[in-house]
């Protein structure tokens, strides 16, 4: 088969589009033909140097193709639980970024509603994610306000998507009109450009307070706003850093506000289930940003890094 590896670390050059084996099922697991997978900033990290991922590898966490010798359109949960553990698909095991992959038969599942291959390969890991994040975590509640700071990223858009399925109402920012724009359009009730307005002033007035729920996965550069936008007894969730993961802390905001601050990472599989069940109920949709053949995943790999897309870079397999 045709697949990306990587051999050693580095930037995008160090993607190589070339012939790999085979997989073969276990007893377990079934064989399945890829249409389409998706980017994730993980994959870029394991790119870089992750120093626990042994190479070559085969990247990609999101598929979504058909069961070998079958016609059945399925798409994968990429994050595979077993003996008590997480094992994400791309960085513990060979990845989607190829034309076959074998997955364990309960992390398979049908394509949802009326989703193409591209949208298919768009939801799974963002959307889990963006789930647990809102849902399990944050408690999201009809009626309240939610901030999502970076719009473009697959977990914003993702979260924008849920945030407006549950009856929410969002504010969103970016550096960006253009994203912001298209945001608008695809239901967020407010944009704010963060590098120009005063997202803390335009949040409490839109909102009448702040934010009931804050998502933030940018770290330093928007912490302390963060904390600000936030109404008395809000929440903060937090599931990544990419400014950086030591924000002044100035603890006397949290406990002033009496603010709750939540983690979160990935999500199990009842998280992928309840995602899973918005967008087969027509409720949420991931967006897909743009759409490369798998051969050229270096340049895919180059707009990502750059932060030009909004929502989910996609590639497409023959």
């Amino acid at each position: 088969m045709k697949a990306i590896l990587i051999h050693e670390d580095g930037g995008p050059d160090v993607l190589r589009y070339e012939d790999a084996p085979d997989p073969v099922p276990s007893n377990d697991e079934v064989l399945i033909e890829l249409r389409a997978a998706s980017l994730n900033h993980l994959d870029v990290w394991i790119r870089k140097g992750m120093p626990s991922v042994p190479k070559p590898r085969i990247l990609g966490a999101d598929g979504a193709g058909v069961i070998a010798g079958t016609e059945e359109r399925v798409v994968i949960n990429p994050g595979i639980v077993s003996g008590g553990k997480m094992h994400i698909v791309g960085e513990t095991r060979d990845g989607t970024h190829a034309e076959l992959i074998v997955m364990p038969r309960d992390f398979v599942h049908p394509i949802p509603g009326d989703l193409s291959f591209e949208e298919a390969a768009a939801f799974p890991l963002v959307f889990e994610t963006a789930y647990r994040m809102l849902v399990t975590r944050a408690r999201l509640q009809a009626g309240e306000w939610v901030l999502i700071w970076g719009i473009g990223g697959g977990v914003a858009s993702a979260a924008l998507s849920i945030a407006k399925a549950l009856g929410a109402q969002v504010v969103v920012t970016s550096s960006s009109d253009a994203k912001l724009e298209r945001a608008l359009q695809l239901g967020a009730d407010a944009g704010l450009n963060h590098a120009r307005d005063d997202v803390v002033a335009r949040v409490k007035e839109l909102t009448g307070g702040g934010a009931h729920v804050v998502v933030d996965d940018v770290g330093e550069a928007t912490w302390k706003r963060t904390l600000d936008a936030a109404r008395a007894e809000g929440r903060v969730v937090v599931c990544g850093a990419t400014t950086g993961p030591n924000p002044p802390a100035a603890l006397h905001r949290v406990w002033w506000k009496q603010l709750s601050i939540l983690g979160s990472t990935m999500g199990t599989p009842a998280d992928f289930q309840g995602a899973y069940d918005l967008i087969a109920a027509g409720k949420a949709r991931p967006t897909v940003d743009r759409v490369y053949p798998l051969a050229d995943a270096r340049a895919a790999h180059e707009r990502l890094e750059a932060g030009e897309q909004l929502g989910k870079i996609v590639l497409s397999i023959p």
